[in-house]
């Protein structure tokens, strides 16, 4: 496999979604609208949220028609409001309607994510969680998605599985054990000479206690434990291993985000911010 730039990443998925919408042509377009026609358009906000994926939009354009001028009123990760105008399109109006889709779905999808992930992280106000994303993302569509979660004030989680060892209940026991999972990790990257963080999944207090006691960790996964057994987890993992950083998985939600939180842990990883969002609601209207 080869291991793309974040660039090439959001390039590949513009031109995936051209493909798929614009085929050979726009035949609507291309018979309705002269060649040499100009004109603009304005990005319309319709819902209340944060915006995400403004400069995505610039992306798009420029690669259907670099000679669109993009003039940004609203910068990602900016609150909006229904009437906000978060940009003015201007250029040749064939390519304006062409791109118009492609740049909406992409908008709106990350605009969703934003204004979900903002409403997650203000719930944590007071505490020192930090919401973080996961794996549980549009394909294609991830570089994008996560850039959201950080617009509206969110973390990153690894972008996927080659930034990172993240060692989960499958991997542990398959490998026979927490020990032999670890062990194997560490001696996986010395041997190809890379320096990934490892994180591993803890699913009692007695885990927790032993991925302590192996040692070469940097990150413990509290999965699917109660806000109670939470304290109890953090209490071991900060007199043991004061270093260690503390993550709280699984069956969170806005309901409980906040005792989790007040737990103590660094981060809570939180799939809905990616796989259970709404798209902000946004027109591109023509001036």
């Amino acid at each position: 496999m080869t291991l793309h730039t974040k660039s090439e990443l959001i390039d590949e998925l513009i031109d995936l979604a051209f493909a798929e919408d614009v085929g050979d042509g726009d035949h609507t377009t291309l018979s309705t609208i002269p060649a040499s026609a100009m004109g603009r358009q304005r990005l319309l906000v319709k819902g209340e949220g944060v915006i995400s994926g403004v400069e995505v939009a610039k992306k798009v354009f420029q690669r259907l028609d670099p000679s669109v001028k993009i003039d940004v009123m609203i910068p990602d990760g900016s609150h909006v409001k229904p009437g906000d105008v978060a940009f003015i399109a201007e250029g040749p109006v064939r390519s304006l309607l062409i791109g118009e889709r492609t740049m909406l779905n992409i908008m709106q999808r990350m605009s969703g994510v934003a204004t979900m992930t903002e409403r997650y992280q203000r719930e944590l106000e007071g505490t020192k969680a930090k919401v973080i994303d996961t794996r549980k993302t549009t394909p294609g569509m991830r570089v994008l998605e996560k850039e959201a979660v950080a617009a509206g004030g969110g973390g990153n989680h690894r972008m996927g599985l080659h930034d990172m060892i993240l060692i989960k209940d499958n991997h542990i026991d398959f490998a026979g054990g927490i020990r032999q999972a670890v062990e194997g990790a560490k001696k996986y990257l010395k041997e190809k000479g890379k320096n990934l963080k490892i994180e591993v999944e803890a699913r009692s207090l007695d885990d927790v206690r032993e991925i302590i006691a192996i040692g070469g960790v940097d990150r413990v996964m509290f999965d699917n434990f109660s806000p109670e057994l939470t304290k109890e987890g953090v209490k071991i993992v900060r007199e043991l291993a004061p270093d260690m950083e503390i993550e709280s998985s699984g069956g969170i939600t806005l309901d409980n985000l906040r005792a989790y939180g007040g737990a103590g842990v660094d981060f809570i990883s939180v799939g809905a911010l990616t796989h259970s969002v709404k798209g902000l609601d946004m027109s591109f209207k023509a001036l």
